[in-house]
C-alpha cells in the first residue's frame, strides 16, 4: 500500500482482523477460541443496553400514566453499566475499534510498525492486568461483606464480578494480538494473523455492502 492510499484509508478508522490466514496454526486456532466468548459478551453488553432502553420506557409510562415506577429503577440501572461499559471491551480490540493514536503509528512500515504495535499492547496489558487485579479485591469484597444496593439492596456482587471477566477476555486478546505482532516483528513478509490491520477505502465500503447485503451481494460482484 502507498502513502497516499495509507492516509486516505486512516481517515475511516477501520480496521479488521486477519485470521483466515495459517488457519492450523497454534496462533490462529488461539485466536479462534476466543471469538465465541468475546462475541457472547459482546451480545450480553448489546442485550443489556436494549433492555436498559425498555426498561426505561416502561418507567416512564408507569410512572406517567399509573403513577407506579418501577421499584429500584436506579438501582437496575448502576447495576447494568458494568455489562454495558466493559463486556465488549475484548470485541472492540479484536476489530481494532477502539480509539488509536495514529499520527506516528500510521507513518510506519515494517518491523517499526509492528515493534510500536508491541510496545502499545505491552502497555494495554500492563494496565488491564492492574485493573483485573484490583476489580477482583472490589468484587471478593463485595461478596464476602454482602455489598447491595442503596435503595432496593440487589446484590452488588454479580455486578462486579463481570469486571474481572470482561477485563481477563480482553487480557487475553491482547496476548492474542501481542503474538501476531512479535511474530511479524520477525518476519514482516507474514500474513497477518490475530492482529488489526488497516484498510483501504474501497476495501471497507466492500465488507460493508458484504455485512449488510450478505453473501449474494459478494457473488454478484464478482459475476
Amino acid at each position: 500500500m502507498t502513502g497516499p492510499d495509507w492516509g486516505r484509508s486512516l481517515q475511516t478508522t477501520e480496521y479488521v482482523v486477519q485470521d483466515t490466514s495459517h488457519p492450523k496454526s497454534l496462533l490462529s486456532r488461539f485466536d479462534r477460541m476466543l471469538m465465541p466468548f468475546e462475541d457472547v459478551a459482546n451480545f450480553l453488553a448489546a442485550t443489556a443496553i436494549f433492555m436498559l432502553m425498555v426498561l426505561g420506557v416502561l418507567q416512564i409510562g408507569l410512572r406517567s400514566i399509573f403513577n407506579a415506577p418501577i421499584t429500584g429503577y436506579i438501582d437496575l440501572v448502576e447495576l447494568s453499566m458494568a455489562s454495558m461499559a466493559f463486556l465488549g471491551a475484548a470485541y472492540c480490540q479484536r476489530l481494532g475499534a477502539h480509539i488509536r493514536m495514529e499520527l506516528l503509528v500510521g507513518r510506519l512500515h515494517g518491523r517499526a510498525l509492528w515493534a510500536a504495535e508491541i510496545f502499545g499492547t505491552l502497555v494495554a496489558l500492563f494496565i488491564i492486568g492492574v485493573l483485573i487485579w484490583y476489580s477482583s479485591g472490589h468484587f471478593y469484597r463485595s461478596f464476602t461483606l454482602g455489598d447491595t444496593t442503596i435503595d432496593a439492596e440487589f446484590p452488588v456482587w454479580p455486578s462486579k464480578l463481570l469486571v474481572p471477566i470482561a477485563f481477563s477476555l480482553w487480557f487475553l486478546r491482547l496476548l492474542a494480538q501481542l503474538w501476531g505482532a512479535i511474530r511479524l516483528f520477525l518476519d514482516p513478509s507474514l500474513a497477518p494473523v490475530a492482529v488489526v490491520t488497516a484498510k483501504a477505502v474501497a476495501e471497507q465500503a466492500q465488507d460493508e455492502i458484504h455485512e449488510v447485503m450478505g453473501d449474494d451481494a459478494a457473488s454478484e460482484n464478482k459475476q
